[in-house]
């Protein structure tokens, strides 16, 4: 048998399968997503089997053989080794880094070296203390700890090794081990345990003390809780071990975040008619096993999460499983505690804030079966399930579904390919779904066909969707008004304030200042390593760069002028902090953002505390918009509309639209009235004005008119390729050169003309130019961003373009970084 495996190298030479011949005593074992311990290079590596056949490519008496298996159940499923084959050509990743997003970090294993004492060899000249601690340990020890305890004996060790003495076995040790906790388990004869106690002499008044207790608790206990509770020595209970009048094993104990919790089990709602139609559909698509993909486009406060709920019951009743994903930041315990509410132990969750260890112990709860639920962040979309029924994509226009580091995958793209794989169904759900969804469930459907689009324009109970007042702070200035909250906020904020409600302030800045400047000569505060300026964080009082974490201690004089006019400007989450408490003595605030949410639980303590009404406002950045449902919250006010309507990019409207609907929907949810005030500079923008009125259809109507003129998605596709070096000549030497040769592959397959000429297939090469961030981490940036539209495989002919540039030595250094469907051009 030849396992086809791919190493776990980081290099594009070596981005293939290689044959290894199987050892016979695994080849019932092993399969495709098995996980192995190979010989690459002179040392042992881990890879994973992406195929099994009879034949090599090459001399198969030349082969070496699979080192080792490292685990008895594959880690990947076979439908997952292919889809892995899938986001390479897609993406254009490594099939390492494809196949290393799917398992958990504690699988990604590292070559571990142990020392060994050779058979019928001599050892007379080896020391006797090493051997006996070789011998001690098995007769294998660890180099790292022989080095470390016989520092004295290095000489001997290389001897050893140079005359065959020693040898030398290589390994692959996981990161993280199943945790176990040692147990102890009473004899199952009681009667002879209850004997001995009798027969101990008073002297052995702990030994007794643990017999009783066990006595009248048999069942097992662990070991150090035994020992606390009853306030005895460790060495008292292995003596009773000694005695075999019970016995201590290690007992596997799961790493369970949510273990110390209990949930209160909910049953189904009753449904309104839109929801009722909207499950209906589900429900067709999942019992039928072909996949759809549904648009599920309902107002804040629709009962969203009920239909998912109640689907996710079908699915489950058929026999099959389900993935919810939602943004991380709405990841939120409220989240959590629905879903166990209703599923319990039969949920997995996944996301960035478990440990290592947490997330590896809900994965193998997944992987064996014994949690038919996956809810979390984009990464859950590869839970390793045998048979989905549905996949559920909430608030889908997220751009955090998206990943940032290779491979640069959209988590909605994967869903609908591992749906097509399963014949599952996929339910993208959103008040403001993105444009590319909208679009591709609006497309005119064949005659009789279902539409994609699933309506539920309408609030729980009929309850009205909050007011919205827009606010020009232009005519605030005019009037003299300078603080950073109008007239009317301020009053409805010390309106709830006197009522007792609560309210939600959003501003999507984090820091006390967005940049320092100096009024005598207009020098500003810079990062050295990247063309941005640094912001100011009053807590720390240090300028931080929010893209490489630079940090320095903020300027008491200007240095370049050493002028004292230093002043710090724009608005940050602290500072609004800070003119709360001014404003309003007294007041309990709660902020929200990166710099105060960096802890394990801090999500968790600080909405728990504003659900319990240990505070007045809840302050932040877009975390606040998202996911959240108090009682008692009537007031939602943006500070500063503007923020991500200026950004150079062609989403900004569309962003800017989506935070202000979504913030808007956290006012109102319950039994009292909301009211929203959005402050902004712009208030005739369409992007607010649509806001104001609740109006997606209206905002799409005009975006998509400025999206056709520019030929932007929907209209088009993207991909962006990012070139850095820490040469500038370096870096445009490699841009001219990529840019000249994919208009060359594109003009050879007859593609390249404007998007605007309506040609089917068609392809335009923008750039090369510097990137808006001209300089990050001391590396300069250039782009190209290719649009191109009907089946043109963009993807491919980029792979193939840098594979040729990367062969060459003249640009050798140069970084390429491929995006497919960029979220963000920066």
């Amino acid at each position: 048998m030849i396992a086809k495996v791919i190493v776990d190298v980081p290099s594009r030479q070596t981005d293939r399968p290689f044959d290894y011949k199987v050892p016979e005593a695994i080849e019932d074992w092993i399969e495709v997503g098995s996980r192995v311990g190979v010989p690459f290079g002179g040392r042992v590596l881990q890879g994973f089997v992406v195929g099994l056949s009879e034949t090599a490519t090459v001399d198969s008496s030349k082969l070496k053989a699979v080192a080792e298996l490292l685990d008895p159940v594959p880690p990947l499923l076979p439908d997952m080794v292919e889809l892995s084959e899938w986001l390479c050509a897609k993406y254009c990743c490594s099939r390492t880094q494809a196949l290393g997003v799917m398992i958990p970090a504690a699988l990604k294993g590292k070559e571990e070296r142990y020392i060994g004492i050779e058979e019928d060899v001599e050892t007379v000249l080896l020391p006797e203390a090493l051997k006996e601690e070789i011998r001690e340990n098995g007769g294998w020890i660890k180099l790292e700890r022989l080095l470390r305890s016989f520092p004295e004996h290095a000489g001997s060790v290389k001897e050893g090794l140079r005359s065959g003495m020693l040898a030398v076995r290589s390994s692959i040790k996981d990161r993280l081990a199943v945790r176990t906790v040692l147990t102890v388990f009473p004899l199952e004869d009681t009667v002879a345990m209850a004997a001995a106690k009798q027969a101990m002499p008073r002297s052995a008044a702990k030994q007794i003390t643990v017999l009783e207790h066990l006595l009248e608790h048999p069942y097992p206990v662990a070991m150090a809780q035994l020992a606390k509770e009853l306030s005895v020595a460790v060495s008292t209970i292995r003596a009773l071990e000694k005695k075999e009048l019970l016995s201590i094993r290690e007992v596997e104990k799961e790493r369970d975040p949510y273990g110390d919790r209990s949930y209160e089990r909910t049953v189904p709602l009753a449904l309104t008619k839109e929801q009722e139609a909207v499950y209906s559909r589900i429900a067709d698509v999942i019992r039928s096993e072909h996949h759809f993909t549904m648009l599920l486009h309902g107002v804040t406060g629709s009962g969203k999460t009920e239909v998912y709920l109640q689907s996710i019951q079908y699915c489950l009743e058929q026999g099959k499983q389900a993935i919810v994903l939602v943004p991380e930041i709405s990841l939120t315990p409220q989240m959590v505690e629905r879903f166990k509410g209703r599923f319990g132990t039969a949920v997995a969750v996944l996301h960035s804030r478990l440990s290592d260890g947490e997330r590896y112990d809900e994965w193998r709860k997944i992987r064996s079966g014994r949690a038919v639920v996956a809810i979390g962040a984009r990464s859950a979309i590869f839970a390793p399930f045998r048979h989905i029924g549905l996949i559920i994509i909430d608030e889908e226009h997220e751009s955090s579904y998206k990943q940032e580091e290779s491979p640069k995958y959209h988590a909605r793209d994967v869903a609908v390919r591992r749906a097509k794989q399963h014949g599952a169904a996929v339910v993208l759900g959103s008040a403001t779904p993105s444009l590319e969804s909208f679009a591709a469930a609006s497309r005119d459907m064949p005659p009789g066909a279902p539409s994609p689009l699933l309506p539920m324009p309408s609030r729980v109970s009929g309850r009205p969707l909050p007011e919205v007042e827009v606010v020009d702070m232009r005519s605030e200035l005019r009037d003299g008004n300078r603080s950073m909250f109008s007239r009317k906020l301020h009053g409805e904020l010390l309106r709830r304030l006197e009522r007792g409600e609560q309210s939600v302030l959003l501003l999507n800045r984090r820091g006390y200042s967005t940049f320092v400047m100096c009024r005598s000569c207009g020098y500003t505060a810079a990062c050295p390593h990247c063309d941005i300026s640094l912001t100011y964080h009053q807590k720390t009082r240090l300028v931080r760069c929010h893209y490489c974490g630079h940090a320095e201690a903020a300027p008491g004089q200007c240095p370049s002028c050493e002028s004292e006019h230093i002043r710090y400007f724009g608005t940050g989450t602290q500072k609004v902090e800070e003119e709360l408490a001014k404003l309003f003595p007294g007041i309990r605030v709660i902020r929200m953002d990166v710099d105060t949410t960096s802890g394990k639980h801090a999500h968790e303590r600080l909405l728990s505390q504003f659900g319990e009404r240990k505070a007045d406002v809840l302050l932040g950045t877009q975390m606040v918009a998202k996911g959240l449902d108090f009682p008692y919250v009537t007031l939602v006010g943006v500070i500063a509309a503007d923020t991500s309507l200026n950004l150079p990019d062609f989403r900004a409207a569309e962003r800017t639209f989506q935070l202000l609907t979504q913030v808007a929907g956290r006012a109102g949810r319950h039994h009292l009235e909301g009211e929203v005030i959005i402050q902004t500079y712009s208030p005739e923008h369409y992007a607010i004005a649509k806001s104001q009125q609740h109006d997606y259809a209206g905002f799409v109507r005009e975006e998509l008119r400025h999206r056709s003129v520019m030929a932007y998605p929907p209209y088009c596709r993207l991909a962006l390729v990012l070139m850095s070096h820490e040469q500038l000549p370096a870096v445009i030497a490699a841009s001219d050169r990529f840019a000249a040769e994919i208009r060359e592959l594109a003009q050879h397959e007859g593609v390249l003309v404007p998007l605007s000429s309506g040609r089917p297939r068609a392809v335009e090469v923008l750039g090369p130019v510097a990137s808006s961030i001209a300089r990050m981490k001391d590396r300069y940036r250039f782009q190209c961003v290719i649009k191109y539209r009907g089946s043109v495989d963009v993807s491919g002919m980029v792979q193939r373009v840098l594979q040729s540039l990367l062969k060459e030595t003249a640009h050798r250094g140069v970084q390429f970084s491929v995006d497919v469907d960029p979220q963000v051009i920066i």
